[in-house]
């Protein structure tokens, strides 16, 4: 029997991690960043942004989809799950 035959298996989504059964699975399931976590450039494009004083440790990142600068925020974009098994 496969896995796609076993749809009441738990399954893991590669995208945003979170496990899922196959039926419930849905177009709006899934939220996750389609782009990178990345260092932000400095205004004069020459250097990466430096940390000051008191700032989170994320403050010179942000995610490069949507611009949230919080490395825990919602996925910006949403679709079904997708199984590590699936290809």
């Amino acid at each position: 029997m496969s896995l796609h035959e076993q749809p009441n298996r738990e399954m893991v989504c590669r995208r945003c991690k979170t496990l899922y059964y196959p039926l419930l699975n849905s177009a709006t399931a899934c939220r996750f960043h389609p782009s990178f976590f990345v260092s932000r450039r400095h205004d004069d494009q020459q250097r990466y942004y430096e940390l000051k004083p008191g700032d989170p440790p994320y403050a010179a990142k942000f995610y490069d989809c949507c611009g949230a600068e919080d490395p825990q925020a919602p996925g910006c974009s949403a679709a079904f799950h997708v199984s590590y098994d699936d290809s």
